[in-house]
């Protein structure tokens, strides 16, 4: 991977627009993995690409991550951050291989989820047909007393064991953050979701990017690629000399 320029940035945030929200991502990981085709990022983990992203994060806004967010307890506005690092789980990113449950009688393989399954699960209608679906992706093979049988007739004890064994194969996946409220004292974990975090801060990023770019081109007649190739601190101290 590699840090991205304001330009690289700016056109992934642009393709990623078109994307469904469950893959918006993966224009921002194809401009800052050229090595890697856009079938390969598609099908990393859901792990494998949170990380990559909050490596990508850190690349372009920095290692403090600050939100805000509302007391489980109280209902209380509650602003937190945290390093970035506390929120990566390993130091490298690690492939899961196929995984193997096997219980009173059942054998089940299977694969922890990606990207597009993720995506083929949008247009559910309800949580417990997005979990079979995802299941029927995941799982491999299953087999009863060594005969083969459909996923969906797995039942819930098992399929449960499948989802506690992909949390804890992908813990990235699932990342949840300690809070405490000041007000009442409550503590809980929130989830963080890396991507939805990220994207919200790049659009507004984009947004007010594409404002300086106006603005400088008015004032100068450079074109975008002139303006984005400035530095941050160029580019503000030329704001501040037409008065913004």
């Amino acid at each position: 991977m590699r840090p991205l320029s304001a330009a690289q940035l700016l056109d992934a945030w642009e393709r990623g627009l078109s994307e469904p929200t469950c893959t918006r991502s993966l224009p921002l990981l194809a401009a800052a993995s050229p090595d890697f085709s856009p079938d390969a990022l598609a099908m990393l983990s859901i792990g494998e690409r949170d990380r990559s992203l909050l490596t990508l994060r850190v690349w372009t806004f920095g290692s403090e991550v600050a939100a805000v967010t509302r007391c489980s307890g109280c209902g209380e506005a509650l602003e937190w951050t945290v390093d970035a690092a506390n929120l990566n789980l390993a130091d490298e990113a690690q492939s899961v291989g196929e995984l193997t449950v096997e219980v009173g009688g059942y054998c089940v393989r299977f694969r922890v989820p990606n990207t597009m399954d993720l995506a083929s699960i949008t247009g559910c209608k309800n949580a417990a047909s997005a979990r079979l679906k995802l299941l029927e992706n995941c799982i491999t093979s299953a087999q009863l007393e060594g005969e083969d049988i459909s996923p969906t007739t797995l039942p819930d004890a098992v399929t449960r064991d499948v989802a506690a064994q992909m949390a804890e194969a992908d813990p990235q996946a699932q990342l949840e953050v300690d809070l405490s409220c000041p007000a009442c004292g409550q503590h809980w974990q929130a989830l963080f979701d890396i991507e939805s975090f990220f994207w919200s801060e790049i659009g507004a990023w984009a947004q007010r990017m594409l404002s300086e770019v106006h603005v400088l081109a008015r004032a100068y007649g450079w074109s975008e690629k002139q303006i984005l190739s400035l530095s941050p601190w160029r580019r503000q101290a030329y704001l501040s000399l037409v008065g913004v």
